[in-house]
């Protein structure tokens, strides 16, 4: 499973940084990222790294939020910097999980999802 944890009350112009860590019997971790979900919007991609470390950003925060990850610990980490009021949105993350088990492959995984962070910018 993954708990997520960083969210809060933020002013614009801010910073925050939501981490990610996942538990459990896991072979392998392949695509980790974060996605939201803003009021009345649907849920949207936000940043995305593989387990070789290539990135992708939506365009709305690409330059300002960094996706990193840490294999040997399983976590994900989003820092997002210039924060504005249209980051507001329950952060989720998200990972393609491997469990373990005999002649686990690609092929056994599914996506895992936290339970959901809020993040509110706000003067």
């Amino acid at each position: 499973q993954l708990q997520a944890s960083g969210g809060g009350l933020v002013q614009p112009g801010g910073s925050l940084r939501l981490s990610c860590a996942a538990s459990g019997s896991i072979f392998d971790i392949y695509d980790m990222g974060w996605y939201r979900r803003a009021p009345g919007r649907q849920r949207e991609l936000v940043a995305v790294i593989t387990k070789y470390g290539t990135t992708n950003y939506a365009g709305s925060v690409e330059g300002r939020f960094a996706v990193s990850r840490d294999n040997a610990k399983k976590t994900v980490i989003l820092q997002m910097n210039s924060l504005k009021p249209e980051d507001t949105a329950v952060y989720f993350c998200n990972a393609y999980v491997v469990p373990n088990k005999p002649g686990a492959s690609v092929i056994d995984g599914y996506d895992s999802w936290g339970q959901g962070t809020l993040v509110t910018v706000s003067s």
